[in-house]
């Protein structure tokens, strides 16, 4: 074990490239000033929209009681803490010429994006799950689905998360470095970095295609199948029901598809990369944080009821 942590140190050591040079998503100054306006009011809005929902699930017994709350809180907190692995640093870029991180920064950068975007799609297949209980077998969901269960099922996606992230830190880390220096992105990623690396990558690439490529791609298969069979239910057992159940489903599925397509995208398609590649990371690292909250609770009764009652408790207005 000794011997492998000294030989990585080595390699380290070995290595001529201590930083790297971010792209960014423009080189117009006057282009770079209009994003920074746009990306800061939508960093604000996934900062403010998820605090919120935080705050008030934790704040009512009855919601954090609740399993699929109970999953909301922490789908939001997810997302408040992956917006700040990439956002704030493509803000401070988006302000300054030289747009540059360093080694350390960047393996920093790919186990939290790794760890909390891998944790965020075990729970939103979870979710899915939970839903999935709640209409098909509705007799039974709180017996199902109990407090313990709920501990459980979170616990092992943010274990599944940490082991996923771990793995993709050690693809990077055992590459040697010597030049070029740039990467073509807003921040560092395994598909960019590995690109430069002094070495052959195609074992690196095929591993990471198997990591993460078919992680999301299973996840998104199996989101799709759940939410397939609750609408199927819904329109067998409840008719009344099937189009409030449809729009509800259809938004979801809209939020989710921001996510995984992005990430099968990029992740499952090894040896080439796209300028649109960024495009496609604006979504599941800016976009994709500020809609869940809109989507998943702040169109929900129930939350706005309980927002309603933290406003005239705390004697503040607060946007619902």
């Amino acid at each position: 074990m000794s011997l492998g942590i000294l030989d990585l140190m080595k390699k380290r050591n070995d290595s001529k490239v201590t930083e790297f040079v971010l792209l960014g998503l423009s080189s117009s100054w006057e282009l770079q000033l209009f994003l920074f306006l746009i990306f800061l009011f939508f960093y604000m809005t996934v900062v403010l929209g998820n605090l919120l929902i935080i705050v008030t699930v934790r704040a009512d017994a009855h919601l954090l009681q609740s399993p699929m709350y109970y999953f909301l809180g922490h789908l939001s907190f997810i997302d408040l803490c992956l917006s700040c692995v990439t956002v704030p640093k493509m803000l401070g870029d988006f302000l300054q010429q030289d747009k540059i991180i360093s080694f350390s920064g960047c393996l920093a950068q790919i186990y939290f994006l790794h760890f909390l975007g891998a944790s965020e799609m075990f729970l939103l297949t979870v979710m899915a799950y939970d839903r999935y209980v709640a209409i098909c077998n509705p007799l039974h969901y709180l017996t199902v689905m109990n407090r313990q269960l709920c501990f459980q099922l979170v616990f092992a996606c943010w274990c599944g998360g940490f082991i996923h992230s771990i793995t993709q830190v050690t693809l990077v880390i055992q590459l040697p470095f010597c030049g070029p220096i740039e990467l073509d992105n807003f921040y560092c990623d395994v598909p960019q970095v590995i690109k430069l690396a002094c070495t052959d990558t195609y074992v690196v690439e095929v591993l990471m295609v198997s990591n993460s490529g078919l992680l999301s791609l299973v996840c998104f298969l199996v989101l799709l199948f759940s939410y397939a069979i609750i609408l199927i239910t819904v329109r067998t057992r409840f008719r009344q029901g099937y189009s409030k159940s449809l729009s509800t489903c259809a938004s979801h599925l809209t939020v989710v598809s921001l996510i995984f397509v992005p990430c099968v995208f990029i992740y499952l398609r090894p040896f080439c990369s796209f300028s649109v590649d960024k495009v496609f990371s604006v979504f599941y690292t800016v976009i994709t944080p500020m809609l869940n909250p809109l989507i998943y609770t702040l169109r929900n009764a129930e939350m706005k009821t309980v927002m309603k009652k933290l406003r005239k408790a705390c004697g503040i207005l607060l946007p619902y």
